[in-house]
C-alpha cells in the first residue's frame, strides 16, 4: 500500500477511508466511533512509520497469523497507536516495532479478545494460550490503543470467564490486576466498564489474603509464581515475603479505593485505603535493608536475604515508597557496574553477588540475566521515581539512558527483535534456539515512551498533567501525536527552532487539533482539559 501523506497532513476521513482504516480486529466499526481522534491529528501522519513496518514485515520469520496479520498491521497501526516522532532512530524504530509485535498477540477466540504472552503454545498455560503473569504488562502497553475492545474482553475473560468466575489459572502467578484495571481507566474514563469489574476485583484481593498473606502481615510467594524461577533470594518450596506480591497486593488495594471512590461507596474506598497504608508500613519495616540500603525479600527462617535484586525496585513501580533519602539512595546501583549496570542492561540481581549468573542457562534463570519484564518494572519505576520523588540521585539522563540501552537490546542479528532473556554482556538471547520466546509479550515498552520520555501522567481528574523525562539539552524535537485520552485526541510537541513540525517554537500541547498551550523551555505543566 503506497502512503502518499507527508508530515503536516491533516487526517480527514476521507483519506482515513482510503487509507483502509476500518480495519480494527477484524471487526468492521465506524469511523466516528474509533478514529475519531484522528481526524484531529495535526502533524504525524501514517506515511512517518511506514517504512518501519515494511521492513518488520520484510524479516518476519513468523509462520503463525494472528488476529490482525501482516497484511493489516499498516491499516491497523495507522488507526489505533499513538504516532512518534524523535531525534534517536534506535527509540523510534523500537517504539514501533513493539506496537507490530503487540498485535500480534491480540487473538479472537470463542470467549472474545484476549492478549497472549507466546507465540506458539506453551503447556503451562490457560485457555487460548493465556498466562496471567505479565497481564498488568499486557493492559498497561494496551491502554494506549484507540480501541480498547480486546482489552475490555480480555478483562473479562480474567475475571468473569469461567462461569461467570475469574479463570482458574488467574493465581498461578503474581500480578497486579486491579492496579491496570485502574490504570487502563485513568486513560479512557469509560467509568460504566470499569465498575462493572469492582467487585470481582475485591473478591480477587481477598482470595489472594486467604491464599499467601502471612502471619506478619505481608504476602509470601514461590519465586516461579512471580515468573522469576531460579533467583538467588527466591524458593519454589519456602514461603518468603517478596517485594514483588508486596507491592501489587499494595497497588491493587489503591486502585479497588479510587475504583470505591468512583462508585460513589466511601466505606469500601476507606476499607482499602487503610489496606494499602497498612502494607506500605509494613514493606517498609519488615522489607528493607538499612545497611544495604535496599528492599529485600525476606526469608521463611527470617531475616534478610543478602543479595540486592531488580525486585527491590518494583515498589517504586507502584510509588509505594515514603520520599526518603535512604530510600532514593537505592537507585545509585543502577548506576553501578557492580550493581545492576551491564552493557546491554539491567541484570536482575546484583553482578558482585557471589551467586550472579550461577544456575546455569536453559531453565529461565532470574540469577542476573537481563529479563525485559524487570526492565519495563524498573523502568516505570524510574520514571514514578523523577516525576514524583525529591530525594534521590538520579537525572533525566540516567533514564533517557537507560530506555535507550533497553531500545539496544530489541535486536537478534542485527535486526528487530524481542525475546525472553538476555545475556548481560553479549546481548544473545538466551534459550533463543526455542522458537516460543520470539516476539515474547512480557514486557512494555510504548507505555515507557509515552509515559516516562514523554511524559504524559494519567490522572483521575480533567487536568492534562506533562512531565518530559527528556533532558532540556539532549533532543530539539519530539512528538506524540494520536494519543487517545479522555475522550480526546492529543498531540504533544517539543521543537526548539520551530523548523521541524512548523507549529512554532517550543513546548506545546494540542487538544483535539487546538492549541491548548505553549511553553518556552521543556517543563512540568499542568492545564485543565476542554470539555
Amino acid at each position: 500500500m503506497a502512503l502518499q501523506a507527508t508530515r503536516g497532513t491533516v487526517l480527514r476521513p476521507p483519506l482515513l477511508r482510503r487509507l483502509g482504516l476500518l480495519f480494527v480486529l477484524s471487526v468492521p466499526v465506524s469511523l466516528g466511533a474509533l478514529a475519531g481522534g484522528a481526524a484531529h491529528s495535526p502533524v504525524l501522519s501514517p506515511a512517518d512509520f511506514a517504512h518501519y513496518v515494511r521492513y518488520f514485515n520484510e524479516i518476519d520469520v513468523a509462520v503463525e497469523e494472528s488476529g490482525i496479520p501482516n497484511g493489516q498491521v499498516l491499516d491497523w497501526m495507522a488507526a489505533n497507536i499513538p504516532y512518534f516522532d524523535c531525534p534517536d532512530t534506535l527509540i523510534e524504530r523500537t517504539y514501533y516495532f513493539r506496537w507490530w509485535t503487540y498485535r500480534k498477540h491480540i487473538r479472537q477466540t470463542p470467549q472474545g479478545y484476549v492478549i497472549t504472552e507466546f507465540i506458539l503454545p506453551v503447556k503451562h498455560a490457560g485457555p487460548f494460550n493465556t498466562i496471567s503473569c505479565a497481564l498488568g504488562h499486557h493492559v498497561y502497553e494496551g491502554r494506549w490503543l484507540w480501541d480498547q475492545r480486546a482489552l475490555r474482553d480480555y478483562l473479562r475473560f480474567w475475571l468473569r470467564g469461567s462461569d461467570g468466575a475469574p479463570q482458574p489459572h488467574l493465581h498461578r502467578y503474581s500480578n497486579w490486576l486491579a492496579d491496570a484495571v485502574y490504570a487502563r481507566f485513568l486513560v479512557h474514563r469509560d467509568t460504566s466498564f470499569a465498575l462493572e469489574l469492582l467487585d470481582p476485583l475485591v473478591r480477587d484481593y481477598l482470595a489472594w489474603e486467604a491464599e499467601r498473606l502471612s502471619p506478619l502481615g505481608l504476602y509470601w510467594q514461590y519465586d516461579v509464581r512471580d515468573g522469576m524461577e531460579e533467583s538467588i533470594s527466591g524458593s519454589r518450596t519456602a514461603k518468603h515475603l517478596r517485594p514483588t506480591l508486596n507491592s501489587y497486593q499494595f497497588a491493587n488495594a489503591q486502585a479497588i479505593a479510587a475504583l470505591a471512590r468512583v462508585a460513589g461507596n466511601g466505606e469500601l474506598a476507606l476499607r482499602f485505603s487503610r489496606e494499602a497504608d497498612s502494607l506500605r508500613q509494613r514493606v517498609q519495616r519488615l522489607l528493607w535493608d538499612a545497611e544495604a540500603l535496599f528492599f529485600k525479600v525476606r526469608l521463611e527462617g527470617d531475616g534478610l536475604s543478602d543479595a540486592r535484586e531488580a525486585i527491590g525496585f518494583i515498589p517504586w513501580q507502584f510509588r509505594l515508597p515514603e520520599d526518603r533519602e535512604d530510600y532514593g539512595r537505592a537507585w545509585l546501583q543502577i548506576l553501578d557496574t557492580s550493581g545492576f549496570r551491564a552493557p546491554w542492561g539491567l541484570t536482575t540481581a546484583e553482578r558482585r553477588h557471589p551467586r550472579f549468573r550461577s544456575h546455569g542457562v536453559g531453565s529461565c534463570e532470574w540469577d542476573g540475566a537481563i529479563w525485559p519484564f524487570a526492565t519495563s518494572q524498573t523502568l516505570t519505576a524510574l520514571a514514578n521515581l523523577l516525576h514524583h520523588y525529591q530525594h534521590h540521585p538520579l537525572s533525566r539522563r540516567d533514564y533517557l539512558d537507560a530506555l535507550r540501552t533497553y531500545a539496544r537490546s530489541h535486536q537478534k542479528d542485527g535486526k528487530p527483535y524481542i525475546g525472553e532473556y538476555q545475556d548481560e554482556r553479549t546481548g544473545r538471547w538466551l534459550r533463543d534456539e526455542d522458537p516460543r520466546g520470539r516476539y515474547y509479550n512480557h514486557s512494555t515498552f510504548c507505555d515507557l515512551v509515552i509515559t516516562g520520555l514523554v511524559g504524559l501522567i494519567p490522572r483521575a481528574d480533567d487536568t492534562l498533567e506533562v512531565d518530559s523525562l527528556v533532558p532540556p539539552d539532549a533532543w530539539d524535537f519530539f512528538c506524540l501525536d494520536h494519543v487517545p485520552y479522555h475522550r480526546h485526541a492529543l498531540t504533544i510537541l517539543w521543537d526548539r527552532t520551530g523548523d521541524r513540525y512548523r507549529r512554532g517554537q517550543g513546548f506545546c500541547v494540542f487538544v483535539d487539533g487546538r492549541l491548548e498551550l505553549r511553553r518556552p523551555r521543556l517543563e512540568r505543566v499542568r492545564h485543565p482539559l476542554p470539555p
